[in-house]
Protein backbone atom coordinates (compact mmCIF):
# COMPACT_ATOMS: atom_id res chain seq x y z
CA UNK A 1 0.00 0.00 0.00
CA UNK A 2 0.85 3.27 -0.56
CA UNK A 3 0.36 7.17 1.05
CA UNK A 4 0.71 10.24 -0.83
CA UNK A 5 -0.13 14.07 -0.25
CA UNK A 6 -3.83 14.61 -1.14
CA UNK A 7 -5.66 15.66 -4.44
CA UNK A 8 -8.80 18.29 -4.41
CA UNK A 9 -10.27 20.46 -6.89
CA UNK A 10 -7.63 22.91 -5.84
CA UNK A 11 -3.95 21.59 -6.49
CA UNK A 12 -3.11 20.43 -2.78
CA UNK A 13 -0.78 17.89 -1.77
CA UNK A 14 -2.18 14.75 0.21
CA UNK A 15 0.03 12.81 1.91
CA UNK A 16 -0.66 9.43 3.58
CA UNK A 17 0.58 5.70 3.95
CA UNK A 18 -0.04 2.28 3.11
CA UNK A 19 -1.91 0.53 6.06
CA UNK A 20 -1.38 -3.48 6.18
CA UNK A 21 -3.47 -5.62 4.92
CA UNK A 22 -4.89 -6.83 8.07
CA UNK A 23 -5.34 -3.69 9.56
CA UNK A 24 -8.02 -2.29 6.67
CA UNK A 25 -11.17 -0.59 8.88
CA UNK A 26 -13.02 2.34 8.08
CA UNK A 27 -14.04 4.97 10.28
CA UNK A 28 -17.73 3.40 10.99
CA UNK A 29 -16.13 0.57 12.31
CA UNK A 30 -16.84 0.06 15.99
CA UNK A 31 -13.77 0.45 18.41
CA UNK A 32 -13.46 -1.13 21.92
CA UNK A 33 -11.20 0.07 23.94
CA UNK A 34 -10.93 -2.06 27.11
CA UNK A 35 -7.67 -0.99 28.02
CA UNK A 36 -8.51 1.66 30.80
CA UNK A 37 -5.92 4.61 31.56
CA UNK A 38 -3.62 3.02 34.31
CA UNK A 39 -3.85 4.87 37.53
CA UNK A 40 -1.01 3.70 39.83
CA UNK A 41 2.17 3.73 37.45
CA UNK A 42 4.42 6.50 38.38
CA UNK A 43 5.73 9.51 36.43
CA UNK A 44 7.73 8.52 33.64
CA UNK A 45 7.57 5.12 34.96
CA UNK A 46 5.65 4.13 31.50
CA UNK A 47 7.94 5.79 29.02
CA UNK A 48 9.16 3.26 26.02
CA UNK A 49 12.54 1.40 26.54
CA UNK A 50 14.53 2.14 22.85
CA UNK A 51 15.03 -1.49 22.16
CA UNK A 52 17.82 -2.82 20.10
CA UNK A 53 16.99 -4.57 16.97
CA UNK A 54 18.29 -7.67 18.78
CA UNK A 55 16.24 -7.08 21.67
CA UNK A 56 13.15 -6.22 19.53
CA UNK A 57 13.33 -9.60 17.54
CA UNK A 58 13.55 -11.31 20.95
CA UNK A 59 10.15 -10.24 22.38
CA UNK A 60 8.56 -10.30 18.81
CA UNK A 61 9.40 -14.14 18.87
CA UNK A 62 8.53 -15.20 22.54
CA UNK A 63 5.13 -12.95 21.69
CA UNK A 64 4.76 -15.01 18.68
CA UNK A 65 5.73 -18.65 20.43
CA UNK A 66 2.71 -18.12 23.50
CA UNK A 67 0.15 -16.63 20.82
CA UNK A 68 -2.14 -19.44 21.41
CA UNK A 69 -1.70 -19.36 24.87
CA UNK A 70 -2.49 -15.41 24.45
CA UNK A 71 -5.69 -16.29 22.39
CA UNK A 72 -7.00 -18.52 24.62
CA UNK A 73 -6.08 -16.21 27.45
CA UNK A 74 -8.46 -13.87 25.58
CA UNK A 75 -11.06 -15.41 24.65
CA UNK A 76 -10.39 -15.80 21.00
CA UNK A 77 -12.34 -18.99 19.41
CA UNK A 78 -10.21 -22.58 18.38
CA UNK A 79 -10.49 -21.06 14.94
CA UNK A 80 -8.61 -17.73 15.51
CA UNK A 81 -5.03 -17.15 15.61
CA UNK A 82 -2.69 -14.23 16.50
CA UNK A 83 0.08 -13.08 14.36
CA UNK A 84 2.66 -10.79 16.43
CA UNK A 85 3.38 -7.40 14.23
CA UNK A 86 5.26 -4.86 16.28
CA UNK A 87 6.15 -4.81 20.09
CA UNK A 88 6.68 -1.94 22.90
CA UNK A 89 8.43 -2.30 26.05
CA UNK A 90 8.08 0.39 28.71
CA UNK A 91 10.59 1.08 31.81
CA UNK A 92 8.47 -0.46 34.08
CA UNK A 93 8.09 -3.71 32.19
CA UNK A 94 5.21 -3.13 30.54
CA UNK A 95 4.59 -5.05 27.39
CA UNK A 96 2.12 -3.81 24.89
CA UNK A 97 1.93 -6.37 21.55
CA UNK A 98 0.10 -5.80 18.66
CA UNK A 99 -1.22 -8.71 16.77
CA UNK A 100 -3.03 -9.39 13.60
CA UNK A 101 -5.61 -12.28 13.52
CA UNK A 102 -6.82 -15.04 11.19
CA UNK A 103 -9.61 -17.23 11.14
CA UNK A 104 -9.21 -20.76 9.70
CA UNK A 105 -6.21 -19.52 8.28
CA UNK A 106 -7.73 -16.60 6.69
CA UNK A 107 -6.34 -12.75 7.16
CA UNK A 108 -8.86 -10.97 9.55
CA UNK A 109 -9.60 -7.35 8.44
CA UNK A 110 -10.55 -5.67 11.22
CA UNK A 111 -9.00 -8.12 13.58
CA UNK A 112 -6.05 -6.64 14.99
CA UNK A 113 -5.75 -5.93 18.74
CA UNK A 114 -3.14 -4.57 21.38
CA UNK A 115 -2.55 -6.93 24.41
CA UNK A 116 -1.42 -4.82 27.46
CA UNK A 117 0.78 -6.98 30.03
CA UNK A 118 1.93 -6.01 33.44
CA UNK A 119 5.56 -7.38 34.52
CA UNK A 120 4.33 -10.04 36.13
CA UNK A 121 2.72 -11.54 33.16
CA UNK A 122 -0.61 -10.33 34.02
CA UNK A 123 -2.58 -9.06 30.71
CA UNK A 124 -3.72 -5.60 32.22
CA UNK A 125 -6.18 -5.43 29.50
CA UNK A 126 -7.02 -5.59 25.65
CA UNK A 127 -7.25 -2.80 22.75
CA UNK A 128 -9.32 -3.81 19.87
CA UNK A 129 -10.03 -2.89 16.55
CA UNK A 130 -13.60 -4.17 16.96
CA UNK A 131 -15.70 -6.17 19.56
CA UNK A 132 -16.85 -8.22 16.86
CA UNK A 133 -16.90 -11.72 18.03
CA UNK A 134 -15.89 -14.35 15.01
CA UNK A 135 -18.49 -16.95 14.39
CA UNK A 136 -18.75 -17.77 10.31
CA UNK A 137 -21.31 -20.65 9.60
CA UNK A 138 -19.76 -21.44 6.53
CA UNK A 139 -16.59 -20.49 4.77
CA UNK A 140 -17.97 -21.67 1.09
CA UNK A 141 -18.35 -18.12 -0.92
CA UNK A 142 -21.94 -18.16 -2.83
CA UNK A 143 -20.43 -16.00 -5.83
CA UNK A 144 -16.87 -16.44 -7.72
CA UNK A 145 -13.69 -14.70 -7.31
CA UNK A 146 -14.24 -13.62 -10.81
CA UNK A 147 -17.31 -11.41 -10.06
CA UNK A 148 -15.82 -9.78 -7.23
CA UNK A 149 -12.81 -8.85 -9.96
CA UNK A 150 -15.01 -7.40 -12.31
CA UNK A 151 -16.45 -5.00 -9.59
CA UNK A 152 -13.26 -3.97 -8.26
CA UNK A 153 -12.13 -3.35 -11.69
CA UNK A 154 -14.96 -0.84 -12.28
CA UNK A 155 -14.37 0.84 -9.40
CA UNK A 156 -10.48 1.33 -10.48
CA UNK A 157 -11.58 2.37 -13.85
CA UNK A 158 -13.98 5.23 -12.24
CA UNK A 159 -10.25 6.34 -10.55
CA UNK A 160 -8.65 6.18 -13.93
CA UNK A 161 -6.76 2.99 -13.56
CA UNK A 162 -7.12 1.58 -17.27
CA UNK A 163 -6.27 -1.87 -16.04
CA UNK A 164 -8.36 -4.75 -17.41
CA UNK A 165 -7.08 -7.31 -14.84
CA UNK A 166 -6.51 -7.34 -11.45
CA UNK A 167 -2.97 -7.62 -9.95
CA UNK A 168 -3.36 -10.85 -8.81
CA UNK A 169 -6.69 -12.95 -8.03
CA UNK A 170 -8.67 -12.24 -5.52
CA UNK A 171 -8.02 -13.58 -1.91
CA UNK A 172 -10.78 -15.00 0.47
CA UNK A 173 -10.43 -12.65 3.98
CA UNK A 174 -12.30 -12.47 6.92
CA UNK A 175 -14.01 -8.97 7.03
CA UNK A 176 -14.65 -7.79 10.47
CA UNK A 177 -14.78 -3.84 9.87
CA UNK A 178 -18.46 -3.12 9.54
CA UNK A 179 -20.60 -5.26 12.74
CA UNK A 180 -21.18 -8.91 11.88
CA UNK A 181 -18.10 -10.60 10.48
CA UNK A 182 -18.32 -12.11 6.76
CA UNK A 183 -16.33 -14.35 4.07
CA UNK A 184 -15.31 -12.11 1.52
CA UNK A 185 -13.09 -11.17 -0.85
CA UNK A 186 -10.35 -8.79 -1.17
CA UNK A 187 -8.81 -7.89 -4.69
CA UNK A 188 -5.96 -4.87 -5.76
CA UNK A 189 -5.76 -3.05 -9.16
CA UNK A 190 -2.93 -1.28 -9.96
CA UNK A 191 -1.85 0.74 -12.60
CA UNK A 192 -2.15 4.69 -12.88
CA UNK A 193 -4.67 7.19 -11.05
CA UNK A 194 -6.00 10.43 -13.15
CA UNK A 195 -3.14 12.47 -12.12
CA UNK A 196 -0.40 10.01 -12.45
CA UNK A 197 -0.44 8.65 -9.27
CA UNK A 198 0.29 5.04 -9.00
CA UNK A 199 -3.04 2.70 -8.17
CA UNK A 200 -3.58 0.55 -5.26
CA UNK A 201 -7.15 0.08 -4.97
CA UNK A 202 -8.20 -2.53 -2.83
CA UNK A 203 -11.86 -3.41 -2.82
CA UNK A 204 -13.86 -6.13 -0.46
CA UNK A 205 -16.59 -7.74 -1.78
CA UNK A 206 -19.01 -9.84 0.66
CA UNK A 207 -18.41 -13.54 -0.74
CA UNK A 208 -22.17 -14.32 -0.37
CA UNK A 209 -24.36 -11.58 -2.20
CA UNK A 210 -21.51 -9.76 -3.79
CA UNK A 211 -21.91 -6.52 -2.39
CA UNK A 212 -19.00 -3.90 -2.17
CA UNK A 213 -18.09 -3.87 1.64
CA UNK A 214 -15.38 -1.39 1.72
CA UNK A 215 -12.70 0.40 -0.51
CA UNK A 216 -9.44 2.04 -0.10
CA UNK A 217 -6.97 3.56 -1.82
CA UNK A 218 -3.69 1.88 -0.88
CA UNK A 219 -1.79 5.36 -2.44
CA UNK A 220 -1.53 7.65 -0.06
CA UNK A 221 0.11 11.31 -0.73
CA UNK A 222 1.77 13.67 0.52
CA UNK A 223 3.21 16.61 -0.18
CA UNK A 224 24.70 18.73 -0.32
CA UNK A 225 23.81 22.25 -2.08
CA UNK A 226 19.86 21.40 -1.11
CA UNK A 227 16.94 23.52 -2.61
CA UNK A 228 15.00 24.15 0.53
CA UNK A 229 17.72 23.52 3.28
CA UNK A 230 20.66 25.10 1.97
CA UNK A 231 24.17 23.64 2.40
CA UNK A 232 23.95 20.70 4.60
CA UNK A 233 26.08 17.48 5.52
CA UNK A 234 25.19 14.18 4.10
CA UNK A 235 26.52 10.42 5.24
CA UNK A 236 27.51 8.86 1.76
CA UNK A 237 28.97 6.10 0.86
CA UNK A 238 32.39 6.10 -0.96
CA UNK A 239 32.90 3.29 -2.69
CA UNK A 240 37.10 3.22 -5.18
CA UNK A 241 36.71 6.75 -6.89
CA UNK A 242 33.39 7.39 -7.00
CA UNK A 243 30.56 8.04 -4.48
CA UNK A 244 26.95 7.46 -3.72
CA UNK A 245 23.72 8.62 -1.82
CA UNK A 246 24.01 5.64 0.91
CA UNK A 247 23.54 6.57 3.85
CA UNK A 248 25.51 3.48 5.79
CA UNK A 249 25.18 5.20 9.03
CA UNK A 250 21.08 5.06 9.01
CA UNK A 251 20.44 1.42 8.18
CA UNK A 252 21.43 2.04 3.85
CA UNK A 253 19.08 4.54 2.92
CA UNK A 254 19.63 5.27 -0.52
CA UNK A 255 18.54 8.35 -2.70
CA UNK A 256 17.82 6.80 -6.42
CA UNK A 257 17.01 8.84 -10.02
CA UNK A 258 13.58 7.94 -11.77
CA UNK A 259 14.46 10.28 -14.45
CA UNK A 260 11.01 10.86 -15.19
CA UNK A 261 10.02 7.38 -15.00
CA UNK A 262 6.98 6.07 -13.13
CA UNK A 263 8.09 2.85 -11.99
CA UNK A 264 10.78 0.46 -10.93
CA UNK A 265 13.79 1.68 -7.91
CA UNK A 266 15.50 3.95 -10.03
CA UNK A 267 19.11 4.33 -10.50
CA UNK A 268 21.21 4.94 -7.14
CA UNK A 269 22.96 8.55 -7.19
CA UNK A 270 26.37 7.93 -7.78
CA UNK A 271 29.00 10.67 -9.09
CA UNK A 272 32.87 11.38 -8.99
CA UNK A 273 32.82 13.83 -6.15
CA UNK A 274 30.96 14.24 -2.69
CA UNK A 275 29.24 17.28 -3.45
CA UNK A 276 25.66 17.23 -4.45
CA UNK A 277 23.55 19.57 -6.18
CA UNK A 278 23.87 23.15 -6.56
CA UNK A 279 20.54 24.26 -5.20
CA UNK A 280 18.85 24.76 -8.14
CA UNK A 281 15.82 22.76 -10.28
CA UNK A 282 18.27 22.25 -13.52
CA UNK A 283 21.16 19.92 -11.34
CA UNK A 284 19.43 16.59 -11.07
CA UNK A 285 21.23 16.08 -7.83
CA UNK A 286 19.61 18.57 -5.82
CA UNK A 287 15.88 17.26 -5.35
CA UNK A 288 18.09 13.89 -4.21
CA UNK A 289 20.36 15.87 -1.51
CA UNK A 290 16.86 17.11 -0.21
CA UNK A 291 15.55 13.69 -0.03
CA UNK A 292 18.89 12.39 0.98
CA UNK A 293 18.96 14.83 3.92
CA UNK A 294 15.07 14.62 4.71
CA UNK A 295 15.46 10.82 5.18
CA UNK A 296 18.32 11.58 7.20
CA UNK A 297 17.00 14.35 10.05
CA UNK A 298 13.92 12.01 10.13
CA UNK A 299 15.90 8.99 11.07
CA UNK A 300 17.52 11.27 13.51
CA UNK A 301 14.55 12.78 15.14
CA UNK A 302 12.58 9.53 16.02
CA UNK A 303 15.92 7.80 17.28
CA UNK A 304 16.68 11.11 19.07
CA UNK A 305 13.11 12.08 20.78
CA UNK A 306 11.34 8.09 21.05
CA UNK A 307 14.90 5.47 21.00
CA UNK A 308 13.21 4.42 17.30
CA UNK A 309 16.23 3.04 14.53
CA UNK A 310 14.07 3.38 11.59
CA UNK A 311 10.30 3.07 10.46
CA UNK A 312 9.82 -0.53 11.03
CA UNK A 313 12.38 0.10 14.72
CA UNK A 314 14.29 -3.19 13.18
CA UNK A 315 17.44 -0.31 11.72
CA UNK A 316 16.79 -1.26 8.26
CA UNK A 317 16.89 1.77 6.51
CA UNK A 318 14.17 2.58 3.16
CA UNK A 319 14.87 4.26 -0.04
CA UNK A 320 14.09 6.90 -2.00
CA UNK A 321 13.29 7.46 -5.09
CA UNK A 322 13.14 11.71 -6.83
CA UNK A 323 11.95 12.67 -10.20
CA UNK A 324 9.02 10.99 -10.53
CA UNK A 325 7.35 11.30 -13.31
CA UNK A 326 6.63 14.59 -15.59
CA UNK A 327 5.66 17.85 -13.67
CA UNK A 328 4.32 15.53 -11.04
CA UNK A 329 2.68 17.51 -8.26
CA UNK A 330 2.82 15.39 -5.57
CA UNK A 331 4.52 13.02 -3.06
CA UNK A 332 4.04 9.50 -1.75
CA UNK A 333 5.18 6.61 0.55
CA UNK A 334 4.59 3.39 -0.79
CA UNK A 335 4.80 0.84 1.91
CA UNK A 336 5.21 -1.84 -0.52
CA UNK A 337 8.49 -0.80 -1.66
CA UNK A 338 8.96 0.74 1.67
CA UNK A 339 10.29 3.97 -0.43
CA UNK A 340 9.79 7.53 -0.62
CA UNK A 341 8.70 9.03 -4.07
CA UNK A 342 8.59 13.04 -4.89
CA UNK A 343 7.79 14.59 -7.78
CA UNK A 344 9.11 17.82 -9.10
CA UNK A 345 5.78 19.81 -9.46
CA UNK A 346 4.11 21.95 -11.79
CA UNK A 347 6.56 22.50 -14.58
CA UNK A 348 9.26 20.45 -12.92
CA UNK A 349 10.68 23.78 -10.96
CA UNK A 350 8.98 22.59 -7.66
CA UNK A 351 10.17 19.41 -6.07
CA UNK A 352 8.48 17.87 -3.42
CA UNK A 353 11.24 17.20 -1.39
CA UNK A 354 10.70 19.91 1.47
CA UNK A 355 11.82 18.71 4.86
CA UNK A 356 8.17 18.85 6.64
CA UNK A 357 7.26 16.89 3.91
CA UNK A 358 9.85 13.80 3.66
CA UNK A 359 9.10 13.83 7.43
CA UNK A 360 5.21 13.68 6.78
CA UNK A 361 5.62 10.52 4.15
CA UNK A 362 8.08 8.11 6.18
CA UNK A 363 5.79 8.87 9.36
CA UNK A 364 3.07 7.40 7.05
CA UNK A 365 5.70 4.27 7.31
CA UNK A 366 5.55 4.48 10.97
CA UNK A 367 1.96 4.45 11.22
CA UNK A 368 1.74 1.58 8.46
CA UNK A 369 4.15 -0.66 10.70
CA UNK A 370 2.09 0.70 14.10
CA UNK A 371 -0.96 1.79 14.73
CA UNK A 372 -2.04 1.08 10.69
CA UNK A 373 -5.19 3.47 11.08
CA UNK A 374 -6.96 2.96 8.23
CA UNK A 375 -7.08 5.96 5.39
CA UNK A 376 -10.68 6.45 5.28
CA UNK A 377 -12.96 8.66 7.63
CA UNK A 378 -11.99 10.05 11.31
CA UNK A 379 -9.17 7.28 11.60
CA UNK A 380 -8.01 8.60 8.20
CA UNK A 381 -7.64 12.07 9.54
CA UNK A 382 -6.07 10.94 12.12
CA UNK A 383 -3.39 9.03 9.66
CA UNK A 384 -2.53 12.17 8.27
CA UNK A 385 -2.35 14.47 11.19
CA UNK A 386 0.17 11.98 12.74
CA UNK A 387 2.25 12.87 9.65
CA UNK A 388 1.84 16.36 9.86
CA UNK A 389 2.08 15.96 13.38
CA UNK A 390 5.82 14.28 13.52
CA UNK A 391 6.60 15.83 9.81
CA UNK A 392 6.74 19.41 12.46
CA UNK A 393 8.59 17.32 14.89
CA UNK A 394 11.46 17.07 12.38
CA UNK A 395 11.40 20.32 11.05
CA UNK A 396 11.56 21.53 14.57
CA UNK A 397 14.10 19.19 15.50
CA UNK A 398 16.48 19.59 12.12
CA UNK A 399 16.82 23.59 13.45
CA UNK A 400 17.83 24.29 10.31
CA UNK A 401 18.18 27.98 9.37
CA UNK A 402 16.71 27.99 5.98
CA UNK A 403 13.80 25.95 6.86
CA UNK A 404 13.34 27.14 10.24
CA UNK A 405 10.65 24.59 12.48
CA UNK A 406 6.99 26.07 12.17
CA UNK A 407 3.21 24.82 12.92
CA UNK A 408 2.40 25.39 8.69
CA UNK A 409 2.66 22.17 6.42
CA UNK A 410 4.25 22.56 3.13
CA UNK A 411 5.10 26.05 3.06
CA UNK A 412 8.26 25.59 1.12
CA UNK A 413 7.06 23.87 -2.03
CA UNK A 414 4.13 26.09 -2.90
CA UNK A 415 1.68 23.84 -4.10
CA UNK A 416 -1.06 26.39 -4.49
CA UNK A 417 1.01 28.98 -6.44
CA UNK A 418 0.47 31.97 -4.41
CA UNK A 419 3.13 31.37 -1.76
CA UNK A 420 0.62 29.95 1.20
CA UNK A 421 1.00 26.42 3.07
CA UNK A 422 -0.75 23.60 2.43
CA UNK A 423 -1.93 23.44 5.83
CA UNK A 424 -2.55 25.56 8.98
CA UNK A 425 -2.16 23.66 12.48
CA UNK A 426 -3.08 26.41 14.56
CA UNK A 427 -5.95 27.22 12.71
CA UNK A 428 -6.80 24.39 10.29
CA UNK A 429 -9.63 26.49 8.25
CA UNK A 430 -7.08 28.98 6.87
CA UNK A 431 -6.78 26.43 3.80
CA UNK A 432 -10.20 26.81 2.71
CA UNK A 433 -11.51 23.07 3.50
CA UNK A 434 -10.25 21.83 6.82
CA UNK A 435 -11.69 21.47 9.93
CA UNK A 436 -11.18 23.35 13.44
CA UNK A 437 -12.89 20.99 15.59
CA UNK A 438 -15.00 18.05 15.93
CA UNK A 439 -18.27 17.45 14.18
CA UNK A 440 -20.82 13.91 13.51
CA UNK A 441 -19.76 14.82 9.67
CA UNK A 442 -16.25 15.61 10.10
CA UNK A 443 -15.30 11.80 9.20
CA UNK A 444 -17.04 12.38 5.87
CA UNK A 445 -14.34 15.04 4.71
CA UNK A 446 -11.35 13.92 2.63
CA UNK A 447 -8.77 12.77 5.37
CA UNK A 448 -6.67 15.68 4.19
CA UNK A 449 -9.51 18.16 5.76
CA UNK A 450 -10.61 15.75 8.50
CA UNK A 451 -6.79 15.61 10.20
CA UNK A 452 -7.49 19.61 11.20
CA UNK A 453 -8.82 18.56 14.10
CA UNK A 454 -5.85 16.90 15.52
CA UNK A 455 -3.43 18.90 14.17
CA UNK A 456 -5.46 21.74 16.02
CA UNK A 457 -5.48 19.47 19.09
CA UNK A 458 -1.75 19.08 18.94
CA UNK A 459 -0.94 22.89 18.31
CA UNK A 460 -3.14 23.71 21.33
CA UNK A 461 -1.53 21.10 23.19
CA UNK A 462 2.39 22.40 22.40
CA UNK A 463 1.59 25.89 22.25
CA UNK A 464 -1.82 27.08 23.61
CA UNK A 465 -4.71 28.93 22.53
CA UNK A 466 -3.93 32.86 21.55
CA UNK A 467 -2.01 34.88 19.79
CA UNK A 468 1.70 34.48 19.67
CA UNK A 469 4.87 34.16 17.27
CA UNK A 470 6.93 31.26 17.10
CA UNK A 471 10.17 31.30 15.09
CA UNK A 472 9.13 34.51 13.07
CA UNK A 473 5.50 32.86 12.55
CA UNK A 474 2.42 34.99 13.85
CA UNK A 475 -0.25 32.29 15.14
CA UNK A 476 -3.61 32.67 16.64
CA UNK A 477 -5.24 29.95 17.87
CA UNK A 478 -9.06 29.89 18.79
CA UNK A 479 -11.05 27.30 21.13
CA UNK A 480 -14.51 26.14 19.86
CA UNK A 481 -15.68 26.20 23.55
CA UNK A 482 -13.56 30.08 24.12
CA UNK A 483 -11.41 28.08 26.58
CA UNK A 484 -8.00 29.20 27.68
CA UNK A 485 -5.41 26.34 26.80
CA UNK A 486 -2.08 26.71 28.33
CA UNK A 487 0.31 24.80 25.98
CA UNK A 488 2.33 21.75 27.36
CA UNK A 489 5.30 22.44 24.97
CA UNK A 490 5.98 20.65 21.71
CA UNK A 491 8.26 17.88 22.82
CA UNK A 492 5.91 16.19 25.68
CA UNK A 493 2.86 16.22 23.31
CA UNK A 494 5.23 14.62 20.86
CA UNK A 495 5.86 12.28 23.61
CA UNK A 496 2.22 11.58 24.55
CA UNK A 497 1.35 10.83 20.56
CA UNK A 498 3.62 8.54 19.86
CA UNK A 499 3.16 6.56 22.89
CA UNK A 500 -0.91 6.49 21.86
CA UNK A 501 0.08 5.44 18.78
CA UNK A 502 2.41 2.59 19.45
CA UNK A 503 0.69 0.98 22.34
CA UNK A 504 -3.32 2.44 22.17
CA UNK A 505 -4.48 3.43 18.69
CA UNK A 506 -5.80 0.54 16.40
CA UNK A 507 -6.71 0.36 12.71
CA UNK A 508 -10.21 1.87 13.44
CA UNK A 509 -9.80 4.36 16.02
CA UNK A 510 -11.63 7.49 15.68
CA UNK A 511 -11.51 10.82 17.55
CA UNK A 512 -13.53 10.01 20.61
CA UNK A 513 -10.83 6.73 20.85
CA UNK A 514 -7.50 9.33 20.03
CA UNK A 515 -8.50 11.32 22.99
CA UNK A 516 -9.29 8.18 25.44
CA UNK A 517 -5.71 6.89 24.17
CA UNK A 518 -3.60 9.79 24.48
CA UNK A 519 -5.50 10.49 27.79
CA UNK A 520 -3.71 7.18 28.90
CA UNK A 521 -0.39 7.94 27.19
CA UNK A 522 -0.26 11.17 29.86
CA UNK A 523 -1.53 9.66 32.54
CA UNK A 524 1.40 6.17 31.60
CA UNK A 525 4.03 9.10 30.92
CA UNK A 526 3.13 12.19 33.89
CA UNK A 527 0.45 10.83 36.27
CA UNK A 528 -3.60 11.07 35.92
CA UNK A 529 -3.20 14.02 37.64
CA UNK A 530 -0.40 15.93 36.20
CA UNK A 531 -0.70 19.15 34.09
CA UNK A 532 -0.06 17.01 31.27
CA UNK A 533 -2.87 14.80 31.78
CA UNK A 534 -5.54 17.97 32.36
CA UNK A 535 -4.16 19.98 29.17
CA UNK A 536 -4.57 16.76 27.19
CA UNK A 537 -8.17 16.36 28.25
CA UNK A 538 -8.65 20.41 27.93
CA UNK A 539 -7.35 20.73 24.13
CA UNK A 540 -9.54 17.76 23.40
CA UNK A 541 -12.59 19.92 24.52
CA UNK A 542 -11.32 22.87 23.04
CA UNK A 543 -11.82 21.21 19.24
CA UNK A 544 -14.93 19.65 20.80
CA UNK A 545 -13.95 16.10 21.12
CA UNK A 546 -15.31 15.63 24.68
Amino acid sequence: MTSRYARHPRKTLAIATAVAAGALLTSALSTTATAQPTTGRSHLAAAPIALSAAARTTLIQQAQAGAAETAQQIGLGAKEKLVVKDVVKDTDGTVHTRYERTFAGLPVLGGDLIVHTAKSGKTEGVTRATGATLKLASLKPQVSAAKAEKQALGLAKAAGSAKTRADQAPRKVIWAGSGKPVLAYETVVGGLQDDGTPNQLHVVTDAATGKKLYQYQGIETGVGNTKYSGKVDLTTTQSGSSYTLTDGSRGGHKTNDLNHGTSGAGTLFSQSNDTWGDGTDSNAATAAADAAYGAQETWDFYKSAFGRSGIKNDGVGAYSRVHYGNSYVNAFWDDSCFCMTYGDGSGNKDPLTALDVAGHEMSHGVTANTAGLEYSGESGGLNEATSDIFGTGVEFYANNSSDVGDYLIGEKIDINGDGTPLRYMDKPSKDGGSADNWSSDVGNKDVHYSSGVANHFFYLLSEGSGAKTINGVNYDSPTQDGSTVTGIGRDKALQIWYKALTTQFTSTTNYANARKGTLSAAADLYGNDSTEYKTVAAAWSAVNVK
